[in-house]
């Protein structure tokens, strides 16, 4: 994994910037575990980025308030998580040191962890095999596994079967992901196995509720005709933004807000360009300043997304259409009909909202336009798929509780 790292750093600015900040990490620990009494109890929660861990936020509110004089680690693989992840419950934060054999036995005698946490993806072999090596337990929740995954594949079937099988516990989110794993695992894999939901949906209905103790637009009633257009990529422009435009030139009350998965400027200075040969006028959010009455919103900053779905009726979550489709709980909390492309068999919510009525996925530009006509003309239509929204999170509530209960017990 290191030398793929290596390669794709002579393309990716982020995988340089990754790799550089991970030298010096061990030393860093070392410090930090200096003025550490023995005797306290240490936990290791490793995600792969912000977005991740997300979901490992919960766990760690509810574990300090359990053992308030545990020490908390929290690694990252990537410049995203490191950087934009504050949390008062967060004894110390570093990069996962490079998954070398020796850098791995190095760092976990100095941590000495209780248990080693990875949250839903990022594992990393090295790290496994020396913790169970050093009988230092691993565990790996919020777990997906598909059918046609390639850990299944002849050449490296055998290599995953070995990492996974190592593993001393592992939480799917779903039956099926339950299902699909043990194809994965050694026959007689000796580790414990649950199916225990995503602790992302306690942490979304948490910032929900309390960003919006106060705001009239909680019933999607006093809500204007705007659709949010969220992480959305360069495929998904020719397909949605142009969908988007024949909308706002089309229906006076219609308008949206767009805003990129990554806000590069050469990007949003074309989107722009695009918008105003059709007679529309954008407003950056960046150059807004009390609010706007702009048909057409491009967000130009991260992490403003979330709150703007609080005001619309509509959402469109991007990736669908190329590496598989983003973060669909935010505008599921606020019960809004979310529509994406067809690769969202990655997100368990996702699926689940297309089970139950409140998604809707899409292949063409006819497609988008007639679901959401079909969302303004129908009321009945409207309203049952914004509850089915909602009711998706409710019903997968109370998971971050139950991984705390395995982390502790199994």
């Amino acid at each position: 994994m290191f030398f793929i790292a290596i390669v794709l750093s002579i393309f990716r600015s982020k995988v340089r910037e990754a790799l550089r900040s991970r030298i010096g990490q061990i030393k860093k620990t070392k410090e930090f575990f200096n003025n550490v009494q023995n005797n306290n109890l240490v936990y290791w929660f490793h995600s792969a980025s912000h977005g991740e861990f997300e979901q490992i936020h919960p766990i760690l509110h509810n574990l300090k308030e359990i053992q308030g004089s545990s020490i908390i680690v929290v690694s990252f693989s990537s410049p995203s998580g490191y950087k934009n992840v504050e949390d008062e419950n967060i004894d110390l934060k570093i990069y996962l040191p490079l998954d070398f054999l020796w850098n791995t036995i190095r760092i976990l005698k100095v941590i000495r962890p209780q248990k080693l946490i990875f949250a839903e993806y990022d594992l990393w072999p090295n790290y496994i095999w020396t913790a169970k090596w050093m009988n230092i337990q691993t565990t790996l929740f919020s777990a997906r596994f598909y059918k046609k995954t390639i850990k299944l594949r002849p050449v490296i079937k055998n290599f995953y079967k070995n990492v996974y099988s190592s593993v001393s516990a592992i939480y799917t989110i779903s039956e099926l992901d339950h299902v699909n794993l043990k194809k994965v695992l050694i026959r007689n894999y000796p580790g414990v196995l649950r199916v225990l939901g995503s602790p992302r949906y306690d942490r979304v209905k948490s910032i929900s509720v309390k960003s919006n103790q106060n705001n009239k637009n909680i019933y999607t009633i006093n809500r204007s005709f705007r659709l949010v257009a969220g992480s959305v990529w360069p495929e998904d422009d020719r397909i949605v933004l142009e969908s988007l435009i024949e909308l706002t030139l089309k229906i006076d009350k219609f308008s949206f807000t767009w805003a990129p998965h990554e806000p590069d400027s050469n990007y949003i200075k074309e989107t722009t360009r695009k918008l105003f040969s059709y007679g529309l006028t954008p407003e950056l959010l960046s150059n807004v300043v009390t609010g706007t009455n702009s048909k057409c919103i491009i967000i130009d900053k991260i992490g403003y997304l979330a709150k703007h779905y609080w005001g619309a009726k509509f959402a469109y979550i991007g990736g669908g259409f190329s590496t598989g489709v983003h973060n669909v709980m935010e505008p599921a909390i606020a019960k809004l009909p979310t529509i994406f492309g067809p690769k969202y068999h990655n997100s368990h919510t996702a699926e689940e909202l297309i089970k139950y009525g409140g998604g809707f996925t899409v292949n063409s530009n006819n497609e988008f336009i007639n679901v959401i006509k079909k969302l303004i003309q129908d009321d009945s239509f409207y309203s049952n798929s914004s509850l089915a929204s909602s009711e998706v999170i409710n019903r997968n509530l109370g998971s971050s509780s139950r991984v705390l209960r395995g982390i502790l017990s199994d």
